[in-house]
This record gives C-alpha cells, sequence and structure tokens, in this order.
C-alpha cells in the first residue's frame, strides 16, 4: 500500500525547508536572472482578518511568481501594509483603543494568515505606511511636490463626511455617500491642501495606450479625465465691469444661448442678487452647501433662482438672465454656463420650467420647429437664427467656431478636464503629518528634508473633532515650533494626509526598503523597476491607480527613477461572494474564514479551489462543499505517482503524446490566465494518465516528474513532496518548467466526420496524414448504403470534414 496523503504533515515539512532554504534567487545571485516583479495591491489591516475571497487575489499573484520563477525568473514578490487612513482609525475607535495598538494587533493576525496561503513573499521587503522610516519618504514627496508648485492651499467647500468628521475628494463619494462608512456627504468650507493633479491630465490620458490593462479600466480612467474640446466665452455683465467666462464644447450653438446658469458657489453669486432677490439667493446658496455632488448631478427634478442680474450674448448682445442652479459645479470648468434650451434637454427642462425663452439654432434641413416639446440634440443639421453662421454644416460649425470667437475676441479655443485637483488633507489623526510649517512673515514653510520625518504624537484623545480642526490642533507642544526660514515662533500643520498618500509609492519602496538615505536607490530601481504584474481588486480602478501614476510622473520627472508609469500589466481579479451573490461582510454574518478549511484540507486544497470556482477575473459564489472535490483529485494524483514511482517504465508513444499535451493544456491555459480551466485540465489529464497506467502497466518517471513540476505553482507542498519522493535532490522549483513537442503530440489517428450535403450522417477514424483520396475512400465506404444519387462534388477539410454533395 502506499502513503497516504498527509496534508498536515507535508504543508508543516515544506514551510520548515523553505524557510531555511528559500526557493527564490537570493539577493546576492539576482544579477544572473531577469527580474520579475509581481506585486498584489497591499491590504489595509482590518480587524475582521482576511476572508476566502482575499485569498483569491493572493493566491492568483503567487502562482503567478513561481511559474515564473520556474521559468528563471530572479522574483520580487513582497507584502506591507496600508495602515495609515480611516478604516484603522474607525475600527480603533469603535474598539476603544489607540490605533497604533489596533492596528499592529491586525497586522500581526492577517500576516499569520498570509502565511497560511504559502506565497514566495519575500518578508524582508516588508514595509508598512505607519513606519516613520517609510512615511519619512511620503513626506518627503510632499516636500519636493511643495516646491515644485504642486502642493498649495485652498478653502472652498468640500465634501464632508458628518460620521467619519473629515473632507473627502471626489472620488471618495460614492452616490452621493462616503465611500468607507455609507453616510450621506454635505459640503463645509475648509481649508484645505490640495495637490495639482490636473497638470498632468494630458500625459495621464495620452499614456494609458502603452499599458497592458483591461479595456475597461483604461475607458474609466479615460472617462474620470473627462478631456472635451470647446471654447470658453467672455459674457459681459450687464451694467457691471466684470465677465463672466464659460466653458463649452458647443460654441456653434452661441446664438441660441437665452440664459446663463452658475454655481451657487461662484464667486459673482452673491454679488449679481438684486435687493428684490437676495434674500432668495442666499437661502438657495445655503441649500446648495447641504448637498453633495453626486446629488446635486442626480437630481431629477431641476431647481434654480433668478439673481436678478443679466449677461449680454456676445454674439448679438441680447440680455440673458443669470441664474443659480445646484446642478452646475463650482470645481467643473468656470463654474458657469450658458444655456441653449433648444439644444440640450437639461436646459430645455429648466427653461419649460422657468418660462424662460427658447431659440431654436440648428434644424433638420434648414427647417425650424414650430411648437418646440422637446430639445433637439441631433449631432448635426444646419444653422437657422444665427446671423452670419446661417446655413453653415452644425458639424463643421463646432469645429471652426473656437477660432472664429478667439478672431472676435469674445474668448478662445480651449481644452477642458473633468479631472479636479486632488484634495490631499485630512481632518483626522491617523495619518502622515503634513510637513508645513505656517509662519506669520514666511507663510507656509517646508520642513526641512534633513529633519524629516516629521513623526505623528502619541496622544490618548484622537477621536475626530467634527469642526474641521485635526486633533492635532489641540496639542500646543506640538502645534507650537519654530520657523525654519526666520527662526521665529511658527505653527506647524495639523491636518494629515489622506490613506493615498503611501498607497501611491509604496511598490517603489519595496525594492530598497532599507534605505536610509534615498527614497530608493537609483541603481535598484533601475534594475527591479517598474512592476510587471500588479495583481488587484477593479474597486482600485480610479483611484489608487490614477494617482500611483501621477505620483510615478512626478518622481520620474525629478530624477528618482527613469520610468513614468508603475505597473506594466495589471490584473483585476473578481469578488468572491457569499450566496446570492451577496459581498461577504461580518455584518451579514457571511464571512468564510479560510483557517478552519486550512486544517480539514490544506492549503493546497484551499489554493487549488480558490482558482477552480471560476474564471478569476469574474465574481464567484463560494460554496464550502466544493473544496471536497479538489481535495479527492489531490489524494488521486498522490495515488497515481506513489503507485507508479518505484516501476522501471519506458514511455510509450502515447505516454509521450499524453504527456507533451498536458505540458501544451496547461501552459496555454496558464499564459491566457484561465486558471480555472488549468485546474479543471489537471482533474482531465490525472483521469488519463489513471487509465493508461491500468492499459499499459504503469507511468514513466519523467511524466511523473513532468506531473509535479507543473502541479507546483499550485499545490507547492504537494509539488515538492512529490518531486523528492520522486528521488530528485533540491527543490522541484529550481527544475524549470517543462517544455512540450509538437510532433510527439500529434495523433496517429483521427475522428473526421462524414456528411453528405452537409448533413453528418457518420464518423471514420482515418491516419491523421492521410491525403484527401484516402481520406474521400474512407468516408464513402461508411455511408456506401446511404450514396443514393449522383455524386457531383467530394470535398475534404483536413482533420475536421469529408463532405460528399449529390443530387
Amino acid at each position: 500500500m502506499p502513503t497516504p496523503y498527509n496534508h498536515k504533515a507535508i504543508e508543516k515539512k515544506w514551510r520548515t525547508r523553505w524557510k531555511e532554504h528559500p526557493v527564490n534567487v537570493q539577493e546576492d545571485e539576482r544579477g544572473k536572472h531577469e527580474k520579475y516583479y509581481c506585486l498584489d495591491m497591499f491590504p489595509y489591516p482590518s480587524g475582521n482578518g482576511l476572508h476566502v475571497g482575499h485569498w483569491r487575489g493572493y493566491v492568483i499573484s503567487d502562482v503567478w511568481s513561481r511559474y515564473k520563477l520556474l521559468q528563471g525568473y530572479y522574483i520580487i514578490h513582497p507584502m506591507g501594509w496600508d495602515a495609515f487612513g480611516l478604516p484603522a482609525e474607525n475600527y480603533a475607535i469603535k474598539m476603544g483603543v489607540h490605533p497604533a495598538k489596533s492596528t499592529a494587533e491586525n497586522v500581526n493576525n492577517i500576516k499569520r494568515q498570509i502565511n497560511e496561503i504559502a506565497a514566495l513573499y519575500d518578508w524582508d521587503r516588508e514595509v508598512n505606511t505607519t513606519d516613520p522610516n517609510f512615511y519619512k519618504w511620503t513626506q518627503w514627496i510632499f516636500v519636493k511636490m511643495f516646491k515644485a508648485g504642486l502642493a498649495y492651499e485652498k478653502e472652498f467647500p468640500i465634501n464632508w463626511c458628518p460620521s467619519c468628521k473629515t473632507g473627502l475628494a471626489n472620488e471618495e463619494v460614492v452616490n452621493g455617500k462616503c465611500e468607507r462608512c455609507g453616510t450621506e456627504v454635505t459640503k463645509k468650507n475648509l481649508r484645505q491642501w490640495m495637490l495639482k493633479i490636473t497638470q498632468y491630465a494630458e500625459r495621464l490620458l495620452n499614456d494609458l495606450d502603452k499599458l497592458d490593462w483591461p479595456e475597461k479600466v483604461k475607458k474609466m480612467q479615460t472617462d474620470w479625465i473627462g478631456k472635451s474640446y470647446g471654447a470658453e466665452v467672455d459674457f459681459p455683465v450687464d451694467g457691471r465691469k466684470e465677465k463672466i467666462t464659460v466653458y463649452t464644447t458647443r460654441p456653434d450653438t452661441l446664438y441660441g444661448a437665452t440664459f446663463m446658469v452658475l454655481a451657487p458657489e461662484h464667486a459673482l453669486a452673491k454679488e449679481l442678487a438684486t435687493d428684490e432677490t437676495r434674500e432668495a439667493v442666499e437661502k438657495y446658496i445655503y441649500d446648495a452647501s447641504m448637498k453633495s455632488n453626486v446629488d446635486r448631478l442626480q437630481d431629477k427634478e431641476k431647481t434654480g433662482v433668478f439673481t436678478g442680474s443679466y449677461a449680454i450674448n456676445p454674439m448679438n448682445g441680447a440680455k440673458v438672465p443669470i441664474w443659480l442652479s445646484d446642478y452646475v459645479l463650482a470645481d467643473y470648468g468656470t463654474g458657469a454656463i450658458m444655456c441653449v434650451p433648444a439644444h440640450d434637454d437639461r436646459d430645455f427642462a429648466f427653461a419649460t420650467k422657468f418660462h424662460i425663452p427658447i431659440i431654436q439654432v440648428i434644424a433638420k434641413d434648414g427647417k425650424e420647429i414650430e411648437n418646440m416639446t422637446e430639445a433637439y440634440t441631433e449631432a448635426s443639421g444646419t444653422m437657422i437664427n444665427s446671423g452670419e453662421w446661417n446655413g453653415m454644416e452644425s458639424a463643421v460649425l463646432k469645429k471652426e467656431a473656437p477660432i472664429m470667437i478667439e478672431e472676435k475676441g469674445i474668448g478662445r479655443k480651449t481644452v477642458n478636464y473633468k479631472l479636479r485637483d486632488w484634495v490631499f488633507s485630512r481632518q483626522r489623526y491617523w495619518g502622515e503629518p503634513i510637513p508645513i510649517v505656517h509662519c506669520p512673515d514666511c507663510g507656509a514653510v517646508p520642513v526641512p528634508e534633513d529633519q524629516l520625518p516629521l513623526t505623528l504624537p502619541d496622544v490618548d484623545s484622537y477621536e475626530p473633532t467634527g469642526t474641521g480642526e485635526s486633533p492635532l490642533a489641540a496639542i500646543d507642544s506640538w502645534v507650537n515650533t519654530i520657523c525654519p526660514v526666520c527662526g521665529k515662533p511658527a505653527k506647524r500643520e495639523t491636518n494629515t494626509m489622506p490613506q493615498w498618500a503611501g498607497s501611491s509609492w509604496y511598490f517603489l519602496r519595496y525594492v530598497d526598503p532599507h534605505n536610509n538615505e534615498e527614497l530608493v536607490s537609483r541603481e535598484k530601481a533601475d534594475a527591479m523597476l517598474p512592476v510587471d504584474m500588479y495583481i488587484g481588486g477593479v474597486e482600485h480602478a480610479v483611484l489608487h491607480l490614477l494617482y500611483s501614476r501621477f505620483y510615478t510622473k512626478f518622481l520620474s520627472d525629478i530624477g528618482v527613477i527613469d520610468f513614468d508609469e508603475p505597473f506594466i500589466k495589471l490584473f483585476n481579479q473578481g469578488m468572491i461572494t457569499g450566496k446570492n451573490g451577496i459581498k461577504m461582510s461580518k455584518s451579514k454574518g457571511n464571512v468564510v474564514s479560510p483557517d478552519d478549511l486550512v486544517r480539514d484540507y490544506g492549503c493546497d486544497s484551499l489554493r487549488m479551489y480558490e482558482l477552480f470556482v471560476g474564471p478569476p477575473e469574474l465574481d464567484a459564489e463560494w460554496d464550502d462543499r466544493g473544496i471536497d472535490g479538489v481535495y479527492r483529485f489531490l489524494n488521486k494524483l498522490w495515488n497515481l505517482v506513489m503507485d507508479n514511482k518505484e516501476k522501471d517504465i519506458k514511455a510509450s508513444k502515447e505516454m509521450l503524446k499524453l504527456r507533451n499535451k498536458m505540458v501544451y493544456d496547461i501552459t496555454t491555459r496558464l499564459e491566457s490566465f484561465s486558471l480555472n480551466t488549468v485546474i479543471s485540465g489537471f482533474m482531465e489529464y490525472n483521469n488519463k494518465f489513471i487509465d493508461l497506467a491500468k492499459k499499459e502497466g504503469g507511468i514513466d518517471k519523467e511524466t511523473l516528474s513532468t506531473i509535479a513540476v507543473l502541479l507546483a505553482p499550485f499545490a507547492p507542498h504537494m509539488g515538492e513532496e512529490l518531486w523528492e519522493e520522486l528521488g530528485h535532490e533540491g527543490s522541484v522549483f529550481h527544475a524549470g518548467w517543462p517544455t512540450y513537442d509538437e510532433e510527439a503530440m500529434k495523433d496517429d489517428e483521427i475522428e473526421v466526420a462524414v456528411q453528405i450535403n452537409g448533413k453528418t450522417r457518420a464518423v471514420v477514424t482515418i491516419f491523421a496524414e492521410a491525403g484527401k483520396e484516402e481520406a474521400i475512400a474512407a468516408g464513402k465506404e461508411a455511408i456506401k448504403d446511404k450514396l443514393t444519387g449522383n455524386i457531383v462534388k467530394e470535398i475534404y477539410v483536413p482533420g475536421r470534414i469529408i463532405n460528399i454533395v449529390m443530387k
């Protein structure tokens, strides 16, 4: 009887062995191997620990890393912790402990769970965003951005979460609610630090073309950046010296602009109110400040208030009323729009509700619509009611109008982006202190680089104040300092950085984590960066990935690195859900912990089942019962090797063919990331080899060794054990990935469908190399009793069909 498969003993044995003898190429030998950098999106240390959904991404990245190791690469496969920010602080508040304590405990627990995955992580490269040795360089990047003019202060209405008691970037508001806690977001006027990401908008957009990323992610980023072409047009305010500038993508419709709408936050909003309208205007401005941008854009019922003032249409001199409406946002375009109700559904509804004139300026075939009941929004038409533009095709005029407007001196051709500058400060404790000193004489001054890190003070009370001030503002001993420029009394910045600050560049630090003199040495950056494969959830498609690209481009510009895109290839794994596709969460009681499954079935079984549940890019519903089938498969494969390892079997032609086909299929499926079909492929070939062993008295040792190597990235403990049981020395991961021989894969005989007039009547077995005449003769023989008419044509598609055409 063969030794039974004992997953507990085998997995314990190999984890001890790997700790003593790591299988990856060691640092001092990496120069002899081409590098491959495979990276997971690092986790924030949640108090709930890991569930089986988290395992999926980590298993995928480890399988890929081990595959690349077998191909001879030096693997960079690190892990760390995104430990600053709202999630960690909110958890600490909930538990009634200091975030430093709860974060450290959570990191230790999740690290224990991650080690259960048996991933090829190099823990010597571990980083933690809360480590002063790490966030020293997060602060250093901010100082560099400040000196480059990319970091600046601005007071304006921001998204405010009443529950988290902090400001939020637009990207952190989802359907009008805080991304983190789900609370309805309001508005609050606060002084904020901003990063000028808009300065990189064009590069961020254009460089998407050189990335091997999913098209849906590229589109999400393209839409978020939101480039559009149009014109800025200046509308003089009637009776005043000011002009209101609007941005429009349809300058060809200027003659149809019958009113103007400003965002309630526009600088002139209150000033344009007359004595009769002032009370209504001020109330409307206040009400709008209580709504989120998302709600303002999604409200179907448009609201507004007339300021009492008018602007002058610069094309025809007509007076157009100036309204305020909350569907116009201050941070898009100029915060003011010209409204052409005849050709925009939203403007048409607004004009109809408030009885504003509607003038059609584009007409199909040049014919004006009588009694217009809806906007004419066709892309093309002939210009009417448009002075010197009458008779022109609107599609042509749309391109030419910006130039004409520029020539008239009433505006200018321009490009606009939806992308806004990044709200970078948070009114919370648990984050990187912003390294700025406010001096009454010198203004905002950066902390000298040789004085970084500016460490977070250790405090007992860290809960958010709700006033718009960070809890740090109450610590006089920390706030009061000396200006590094003039030496006079000054105050530290009390807002902290957002969670995104550390995660926007952490992947660079992994290759040189212990460097106290540089963010990363140029030598190591050149040798080991950028990231070759980045694996994580699609939920980070806009925020994290966009910010990381921005940071990388900036660091490239100042010479820290010599590349400007961080991640060459991106793979987004699907989510593992509970029953009925419901997201796993502790509150829903549907979280499945991997701990018991590892105990009962072993790490290798769980790894393979994580991949077997479905295509890795799609969501999959978890069912514990499925892992039992994977466990039974591993037992069968174990027995196949153990039953045949001592037999002296010479590989037959059929055995060679099956071995080469297996290598080809597993490799092809793995390269295309069809990982669920890799697992089903192992099962299929295992059954075929079992049948072949019965037929031929056993399986040859080279085939068994090939099975062990192919299995190793997916079930590394069993792969190593089988390799050793087969008499090999050293790790299976040093064996090299198997190759296949196309000639050996070819079948001697094949089955071909025989048709009469395109309908299959029989299946015949012929030699694979049979010529047309031989194949057709065999086919006709198989259907001779059905050949009752006149044959007009005989067709043979090699290896596929024989078709006899009859009359």
